[in-house]
């Protein structure tokens, strides 16, 4: 009996090892599925980006997860998250995801901060609005957020520059920004990318010619503005450097089209020059208060190398070329200006 009876619960242990193994290999099935198995679901697309709001919570990002049916299996994505202690290290941010990347390698980029930046592109910006909105439509920074520093001057001040001049931190070109760079930190890194294009030699060629760096952009703005053709650009700064230097009027249109705040105006009539703005170069002399476009890095340095002539007047040329013809008297100039009127009127260019 006694044998029997041990042989029995040999058995009964036997059995419940067996389950317990049984147990452990499906427990150990389901851990590893949980993890390792596929859980993310875009619906055929390869990839495509989550954003986490600053502040978000761990509720806010299920939330996210769930309106953009981005896992198949919400309960599994909890259960590892929890593991992982995920609901304590929500990152905000821009996250680029994949077809098929399981719980644990979508738990394990959330939680790192390993962000898909953005590329912004400045570029054909007349106004600190449109700066605003270019960085508002990609990043988290809200646009009237941005515009609330620019139009600071206190805040402008620290950074070396005006209200009206702030505009000039942003030298064309394409940036990398992280999704949820804050409104000030954008403006501290463009400061650094304003700073590193103002190297020693451009502020040696800014001070040569009597310029700030500001007035410098101010200039090649309104340049930028009157020609498309390279080859002629450091003669209109030439131009322009005379009239300063003799204190005549600048008298550009670019700069009268500004102040009427209509960019589609081809014809500048007398009208468009009785307007009452610092931006009207026809009633101010000098320089207007700001630039009229952000004026890329090429046209920057086409005024810093401004040709050296006698040149006071330039005019469209009436075969619609895009080059100018350039004048040294006003009688000159008069009859250059005539020929271009008549070529407008011609082709019934009116406004």
């Amino acid at each position: 009996m006694a044998k029997r009876k041990k042989s029995g619960i040999k058995k009964v242990l036997a059995v419940v090892a067996v389950i317990l193994v049984i147990g452990g290999i499906t427990a150990g099935y389901f851990a590893y599925r949980t993890a390792f198995g596929p859980n993310v679901d875009l619906e055929g697309k390869a990839t495509m980006h989550i954003y986490i709001p600053t502040g978000s919570s761990y509720e806010d990002v299920l939330n996210i997860l769930e309106e953009n049916r981005v896992v198949a299996n919400i309960n599994t994505f909890t259960w590892l998250a929890e593991q992982k202690n995920y609901p304590n290290r929500v990152m905000a941010g821009r996250y680029l995801i994949h077809e098929d990347m399981n719980n644990n390698e979508l738990i394990n980029l959330l939680r790192s901060g390993r962000q898909d930046p953005v590329n912004i592109t400045f570029s054909n910006i007349h106004t600190r609005y449109e700066v605003a909105g270019v960085l508002s439509r990609r990043l988290e920074a809200d646009s009237a957020g941005i515009l609330d520093l620019m139009k600071d001057p206190e805040v402008m001040k620290n950074y070396g520059l005006t209200p009206e001049t702030a505009k000039l931190m942003f030298i064309p070109n394409t940036y990398e920004f992280l999704w949820n760079t804050s409104e000030k930190e954008v403006l501290d890194r463009m400061q650094r990318e304003y700073n590193n294009f103002w190297n020693n030699q451009r502020l040696r060629q800014a001070e040569n010619i009597n310029l700030s760096p500001e007035e410098v952009g101010i200039m090649a703005s309104i340049v930028q503005r009157e020609t498309s053709k390279r080859d002629e650009m450091n003669r209109i700064a030439g131009v322009y450097m005379n009239r300063i230097k003799r204190n005549i009027p600048l008298q550009a249109d670019p700069t009268v089209i500004f102040a009427v705040g209509d960019m589609s105006i081809n014809r500048v009539l007398n009208r468009h020059l009785e307007i009452d703005s610092p931006y009207n170069t026809y009633r101010n002399r000098g320089l207007p208060p700001g630039p009229i476009t952000l004026p890329e890095p090429f046209v920057i340095d086409q005024v810093l190398n401004y040709e050296n002539h006698e040149y006071l007047f330039f005019c469209a040329l009436d075969d619609f070329s895009g080059y100018h013809a350039f004048a040294k008297t006003y009688n000159e100039h008069l009859a250059n200006a005539r020929r271009y009127r008549q070529a407008l009127n011609e082709r019934r260019i009116m406004r």
